[in-house]
């Protein structure tokens, strides 16, 4: 998955995930990860958490954790979260790790069905928050949706568009970058919405129509936002780019009284993020506390301004500013999770055909 890093939009998440080797966690409290080497004789050992290339966590929680257990947990990413997924498939058989963060509701039937997770289910489940097939955790929640360079299109003198219709029209031409849906989790996400829009026997005619008007694909959320947005101050030319609706919140003025960027909250859909314990892990008790401690009030707490995400666990205050710069959609675009399992390759491979060529 896939998010700004550093408050007001900092750097690029993948320094943060150089987090080498000490994420830390710990015979740390909760269900049943505690195991039998919580009694604090000997090294409990290292945990190997494998994520996506945008993992990041508040470093006061890496440390304080590491003070507490002793757990080394070392962090391996594997790209975008469809390229985890699609890594974890294939070394299903020799896993990368003991835990895994990332998967998303775009990929986690794939998953599933891989059996790459085993089941488990953290005792402090949050209120509200559901697993998929017993074995994924949710761990955050926010909508994939196109964002706007408010500064470039008032430069310009054209309307902001809104609606996914919008983009299609000529005058936007050459001014959308989106990802690749085989490769990135908010591709995926972003054409799924497309679908929700336009029905299983529309969608293409759709995204022929945004290759018209000159859509740009990039193989990741970080090519798209920090190479290719003009609203990310990296000197991207195009000023309409897929994100998240939470991104807004992290290009603020100065003064805080304004963003210089939006969320098109008629493009939404809306993703969450799943935790889960390799199946074949060589540690899997260390694997299930890393879960647990995933859902912890202050891991959950710190979720907003770390992975610009909302937490999974309803009841946990957010930032000051998200009601204003960062709102969920109200009426995100939908795709029966049943559906979604049965077709998601051939709609990618569709997708493929009609935009790739």
């Amino acid at each position: 998955m896939s998010r700004l890093s550093g408050a007001h939009g900092g750097t690029i998440p993948t320094v943060a995930v150089a987090l080498s080797a000490a994420l830390l966690l710990a015979g740390c409290s909760g269900g049943s990860g505690s195991g039998d080497d919580a009694s604090g004789a000997g090294d409990p050992g290292t945990v190997t958490l494998v994520t996506h290339d945008s993992w990041a966590l508040d470093e006061k929680l890496i440390d304080q954790f590491e003070q507490e257990s002793g757990t080394t947990v070392e962090v391996s990413a594997a790209g975008d979260a469809g390229t985890l997924v699609n890594q974890l498939v294939l070394t299903k058989d020799a896993p990368l790790g003991d835990a895994v963060f990332g998967i998303d509701n775009t990929f986690a039937s794939r998953a599933l069905e891989a059996g790459v997770v085993e089941e488990y289910t953290p005792a402090d489940l949050p209120e509200g928050a559901e697993q998929l097939g017993g074995a994924l955790t949710p761990v955050d929640q926010g909508d994939v949706c196109v964002n706007a360079d408010e500064a470039w299109f008032e430069e310009s003198g054209l309307d902001v568009p809104t609606t996914l219709e919008d983009l299609a029209d000529p005058q936007y031409k050459d001014l959308l970058v989106v990802t690749n849906p085989a490769t990135s989790s908010p591709g995926l996400a972003f054409l799924l919405a497309t679908i929700g829009a336009f029905g299983e026997d529309g969608f293409e005619d759709y995204w022929a129509s945004l290759v018209d008007n000159g859509v740009k694909v990039a193989d990741s959320w970080e090519d798209a936002y920090y190479v290719d947005f003009s609203g990310a101050g990296e000197g991207g030319e195009r000023p309409l780019a897929l994100s998240y609706a939470t991104s807004p919140a992290f290009t603020v003025s100065e003064d805080g009284s304004e963003s210089t960027t939006s969320a098109l909250l008629e493009t939404c859909f809306r993703q969450v993020e799943y935790a889960g314990v390799l199946a074949g892990s060589d540690n899997p008790e260390g694997a299930r506390a890393l879960v647990d401690f995933l859902l912890t009030h202050d891991v959950q707490a710190a979720l907003p301004e770390s992975m610009y995400m909302y937490p999974a666990d309803a009841a946990v205050e957010l930032p000051a500013d998200w009601q204003k710069f960062a709102p969920q959609a109200d009426a995100p675009f939908e795709v029966d999770p049943a559906d979604v399992s049965e077709h998601r390759d051939e709609w990618i491979e569709r997708w493929t055909e009609t935009v790739v060529g």
